[in-house]
């Protein structure tokens, strides 16, 4: 595995600030008040202890930000564009799961969105690899969380409709 030079750090700590602005954008719809609206819900048995998700997206926005590194430093220009359009897209859609979610108390339409939003990862995944197959990979964790994420969106929809 290759050193960071220098004049990457600045462009690394950039695209590591990005995913977790998003994560801090998206906790903004997540307040007290919001804590006791979603711990009065039905959820099913699978659903994580709360303290689990913080320290999940944390470890997940840091992974997407080393992929977004990964694509921005890369010399290849064919796919490039394509690939940080795909990336802007799925991370504007997962703040937009939040909102929808916890401050609208939205439930269909959330799981609805959120379906949106794996496709989006998985068309991410896709034109990352073909400029980084290292950065498609770091991918495949966010893409699983969400996969189960849908799984308990579809359940706590289902059982409180």
């Amino acid at each position: 595995m290759r050193s960071i030079k220098k004049k990457e750090i600045l462009p690394l700590i950039i695209c590591l600030l990005i995913p977790l602005l998003a994560g801090v954008i998206g906790s903004f719809f997540t307040t007290p008040e919001i804590g006791v609206w979603y711990s009065s819900l039905v959820k099913p048995s699978f659903t994580p202890p709360s303290w689990v998700f913080g320290p999940v997206w944390a470890f997940l926005y840091f992974l997407m930000g080393l992929a977004l590194f990964l694509i921005w430093q890369s010399r290849q220009k064919k796919n490039k564009k394509v690939a940080l359009i795909m990336f802007f897209l799925q991370l504007a859609f997962n703040v937009f799961w939040s909102f929808l979610f916890f401050h609208s108390h939205l439930l269909l339409w959330s799981l609805l969105e959120i379906l949106v939003l794996l496709n989006l990862i998985a068309l991410t995944i896709n034109s990352f690899g073909k400029i980084s197959p290292k950065a498609a990979w770091l991918l495949l964790p966010y893409w699983a969380w969400v996969v189960f994420a849908t799984f308990l969106n579809y359940g706590i929809w289902h059982l409180n409709w």
